[in-house]
């Protein structure tokens, strides 16, 4: 796993931190979900189509280790 990003923090600054990684993973998954229905309506260009599809992918990638530092700062 990463390092620890709230280790010798605050009670405040660990609050102000999950505030943040909990917006950014809001973010994260509207961002992987509109390329994916976009992607979806696109029927006549296929480089497009793939190209947004992997944006998506990568969003569900950065949305996972998101997660992961957040569940690492409560445990």
């Amino acid at each position: 796993m990463s390092a620890n990003i709230f280790k010798g923090k605050s009670e405040e600054e660990k609050n102000n931190l999950e505030e943040i990684l909990e917006n950014s993973i809001e973010i994260e998954e509207d961002l992987m979900r509109t390329y994916l229905i976009t992607a979806e309506r696109i029927h006549d260009d296929d480089e497009l189509k793939e190209r947004l599809e992997n944006f998506a992918e990568g969003n569900a990638k950065r949305t996972k280790q998101l997660i992961d530092e957040l569940n690492e700062s409560r445990e």
